[in-house]
C-alpha cells in the first residue's frame, strides 16, 4: 500500500520540482557573457534612437531567435515606435542635469525598438504575463561611453536568461499555461518611452494582461545593505494583495533573500513606483513588481561598467523574477485585482 501510494504521489513531486529545477539553468556564467557584450565600448552606450542601441536589439533578437522563440505572428520581433521626445528618468537627487537636459534635447522624436519575446501558452494562451527590462542607456558623449552595465544591462541580461529558461522548460514539455512576453524595452532613458507606447499599442488587450514583472538595475549593492542577498521590491502590493502575497511565498520557499520594502510606497520623496517602466502597466490597473538595487556611486556615469557587477545577486534575483511569472503563469485562477489607481 506505501508503494503504490509513493507511486501516485511521485509525479505531483516532480512537476512542483520542475519550475525549481528550470530556474537553475539560470547561471553566472550566461549572464555574464551577456552583460559582457551589450555593456561593452561596441555598442556605444545604447542610447535610443542611435546606432548602438539598434545594435542591442538585434542581440537580444538573435539570442530569442537561437533559443527557439519565434517571430510574433510569424512576422517580426520588434514593436517600433517613434515618439515625441519628452523627458530624462533620473532615479537619483545628483544627477548632473545639464548634461541630461543636453542628451534629452538631441533630437525633436525618438525612434525606438521594443524587442518581442512572445511564448504562447497553451489552456490559458488568452492571458499574458510580461516581464520588461530597458535595454537603451545614455548613450556615448564627448568621447566617453557610458555602458550602463547595472542600468540596465543587469536587467537585461535577466530577461534573456528568464526567456530561455521558459523555452527550455516549453521544449521538455512544461510550457506555460498563460502567454509569457519577455520584452526589453527602449526609450525608458528618455523617459519611459518604449513601455508607454506598448501600453497604447498592446499586442494582447491590456485586459487580459494579468501582471507585468519590471527588472531594473539588480547587479550592484547600495549604501543601505552591506551585501547582496537582498532586492527592493516596489508596486506588489499596491494593486494586488494576492500578488505580494504570492512573491512573499515564492521566495521564502525557493530563495530567501531580504525582501525590502523601504521604497514601497506611492508617497515615497524618490518616487521610484512612477520612474520605471512597470508604471505604464500600473497606470492601467495592472499589477506589477519592480525588483530594484537601488542607486549607487556609479549610477549615470561612465563608472557603471560590467567588472563592478556581482553576478551571484543577479543570477539571485533573477530566478526569483522566473520562478514568480511561473507561479503566475500556471496557476488555475489568476491574481485578483483587489485596488485600482
Amino acid at each position: 500500500m506505501k508503494k503504490h501510494l509513493f507511486l501516485l504521489l511521485l509525479p505531483t513531486f516532480l512537476i512542483a520540482q520542475e519550475n525549481v529545477n528550470f530556474s537553475k539553468t539560470i547561471t553566472t556564467v550566461d549572464l555574464e557573457k551577456h552583460l559582457t557584450i551589450l555593456a561593452s565600448d561596441s555598442l556605444e552606450g545604447r542610447e535610443t534612437g542611435q546606432k548602438g542601441q539598434k545594435m542591442a536589439a538585434d542581440y537580444i533578437m538573435n539570442h530569442f531567435k537561437n533559443i527557439g522563440i519565434p517571430p510574433y505572428k510569424g512576422k517580426t520581433y520588434y514593436q517600433k515606435f517613434k515618439v515625441k521626445n519628452s523627458r530624462h528618468m533620473c532615479k537619483c537627487d545628483d544627477c548632473d542635469v545639464d548634461f541630461l537636459k543636453k542628451i534629452l534635447g538631441k533630437n525633436k522624436y525618438i525612434k525606438g525598438e521594443n524587442v518581442l519575446g512572445f511564448i504562447e501558452g497553451t489552456d490559458l494562451k488568452e492571458e499574458l504575463i510580461i516581464i520588461t527590462a530597458h535595454y537603451d542607456h545614455l548613450g556615448k558623449h564627448e568621447e566617453k561611453t557610458y555602458n550602463g552595465a547595472d542600468d540596465d544591462g543587469s536587467g537585461t541580461v535577466a530577461a534573456l536568461e528568464i526567456a530561455e529558461a521558459f523555452m527550455l522548460a516549453k521544449k521538455e514539455g512544461h510550457g506555460p499555461r498563460r502567454s509569457v512576453l519577455i520584452m526589453p524595452v527602449s526609450g525608458e532613458e528618455k523617459g519611459l518611452l518604449g513601455s508607454a507606447f506598448y501600453a497604447d499599442n498592446p499586442i494582447y488587450p491590456l485586459e487580459n494582461t494579468v501582471a507585468n514583472l519590471n527588472i531594473d538595475m539588480i547587479g550592484r549593492i547600495d549604501d543601505w545593505h552591506e551585501n547582496g542577498d537582498y532586492v527592493y521590491l516596489i508596486g506588489a502590493d499596491m494593486l494586488s494583495q494576492e500578488l505580494h502575497d504570492i512573491s512573499e511565498q515564492i521566495n521564502k520557499e525557493y530563495i530567501g533573500l531580504d525582501l525590502d520594502y523601504r521604497f514601497n510606497a506611492e508617497d515615497d520623496p524618490n518616487r521610484y513606483y512612477y520612474r520605471s517602466d512597470h508604471y505604464n502597466f500600473a497606470k492601467n490597473n495592472i499589477p506589477v513588481i519592480f525588483y530594484f538595487n537601488g542607486v549607487h556611486e556609479d549610477y549615470h556615469k561612465v563608472t557603471d561598467t560590467v567588472e563592478k557587477i556581482d553576478f551571484n545577486k543577479i543570477q539571485t534575483i533573477t530566478r526569483l523574477v522566473f520562478l514568480t511569472a511561473w507561479e503566475l503563469a500556471n496557476r488555475d485562477e489568476r491574481i485578483v485585482v483587489d485596488k485600482k489607481n
